[in-house]
């Protein structure tokens, strides 16, 4: 919140020292004194939105471990463009470094699913996706892998075969396994 703050503040005045040559040197002056808080302002909102509006995608870029399934937000009153634009708030990813497929489970792929809010701290579940079956467990707490891969003590959740979270997990289980086969 501090950096979005001094990059707010540093826009701002960057803008103002643009306008100031401008209006001093080129202009002569011809726009009054008031251009100069009025940059200031502009700068310090365009800021602001353009960080709260790729905030998103520039935090799944700094973390490239991670792939971005899909993106949320609910208008606010306060923020009336939301309705029109909507803003994304809430990230759900899946972990590709965390990844991983069973010999024996071959239709089953563990991820861990990463929630990211804006000014929350991130949180990650890790889940077993069957995808043969569209299904989803939760490894919590009483939930123990055995060395075959299968689960005990999961309770199975049935998806839609299309949920964005299992596409993505299978598809990098698929793309994993494609790797270690081939000794990638």
């Amino acid at each position: 919140m501090l950096i979005d703050f001094i990059g707010s503040l540093a826009t701002g005045l960057g803008l103002l020292g643009v306008v100031l040559l401008i209006n001093r040197l080129i202009l002569k002056g011809r726009f009054g004194r008031w251009i100069y808080p009025a940059t200031v302002a502009l700068g310090m909102v365009g800021y602001t939105v353009w960080a709260e509006y790729t905030w998103a995608e520039r935090t799944v870029a700094g973390l490239p471990q991670l792939e971005m399934v899909s993106e949320s937000g609910d208008p606010v009153i306060y923020r009336p463009w939301t309705y029109l634009w909507p803003q994304a708030t809430r990230v759900l990813a899946i972990d590709l470094s965390n990844t991983r497929t069973h010999p024996e489970q071959p239709g089953q792929v563990m991820t861990q699913v990463v929630f990211i809010a804006r000014w929350q701290p991130i949180r990650a579940v890790s889940v077993v996706y069957d995808c043969n079956e569209h299904t989803r467990a939760d490894v919590l707490d009483g939930v123990t892998m055995n060395a075959d891969g299968s689960l005990t003590g999961a309770e199975w959740h049935a998806l839609a075969a299309d949920d964005p979270v299992m596409v993505a997990a299978c598809r990098a289980g698929e793309e994993g396994s494609d790797d270690r086969a081939s000794g990638a």
